[in-house]
C-alpha cells in the first residue's frame, strides 16, 4: 500500500512523537523507502561582498549554502541511526532550504510519495494564528495522504 514515506523532521523532540507510528507503518506494510527531511531557513548572505576576497561571489554564496544545508541535515543523521536501530533500514535523508512547507510538498509530488506523516505542534487560538503551522499548510496543499500525530503536549480547542 505505502512504498515511500516521507517523514519531516525539523530537529526537535516533538518531531519524533511519529516514530512509534512511522516504525508500525513501514514494518507492516513493508514500506520501500522511508525519506527524513527536515527544510531550514536559507543564509542571509550580505550584498556587500568586498571584490578582495580570495573567492568570487558566486563560490561564496554556494559555499554559505552547502554549509547550510550540511547543518540543516545533522540531526537526520541521528534520526536514522535511531530508525535503523528499530530494524528500518531503508532510510534516507534529505536536507532542503526555503519554505518548510511549500518544500515538503514539492519533494512529496516530485518524488512519487504515497504516504507523509508529519507531527503537529497541537497549538490552538491566537498562537496558531500567531506561528502558522506547517503540518496544516502541507495538509492543504496536497493531495497526498498524511497523518498528522499530535505532539504530547497538545491541547484541543478554537
Amino acid at each position: 500500500m505505502f512504498d515511500k514515506i516521507l517523514v519531516p523532521l525539523d530537529g526537535s523532540e516533538l518531531a519524533k512523537c511519529v516514530f512509534p507510528y512511522l516504525e508500525t507503518i513501514a514494518k507492516d506494510c513493508k514500506v520501500k523507502e522511508v525519506i527524513l527531511i527536515s527544510v531550514c531557513e536559507p543564509p542571509i548572505i550580505s550584498s556587500d561582498y568586498p571584490a578582495s576576497m580570495p573567492i568570487d561571489w558566486q563560490t561564496h554564496v554556494k559555499e554559505l549554502t552547502k554549509y547550510s544545508q550540511i547543518q540543516c541535515s545533522m540531526h537526520l543523521k541521528d534520526d536514522k541511526k535511531h530508525l535503523n536501530s528499530l530494524g528500518i533500514n531503508n532510510v534516507k535523508i534529505e536536507a532542503r532550504l526555503g519554505d518548510a512547507a511549500n518544500e515538503i510538498v514539492d519533494y512529496a509530488n516530485q518524488n512519487d510519495v504515497d504516504l507523509i506523516i508529519i507531527a503537529s505542534h497541537g497549538r490552538s487560538g491566537p498562537s496558531r494564528w500567531a506561528y502558522g503551522s506547517v503540518a496544516e499548510k502541507v495538509f492543504r496543499s496536497t493531495c497526498i495522504p498524511i497523518l498528522m500525530v499530535r505532539g504530547p503536549e497538545c491541547v484541543a480547542g478554537i
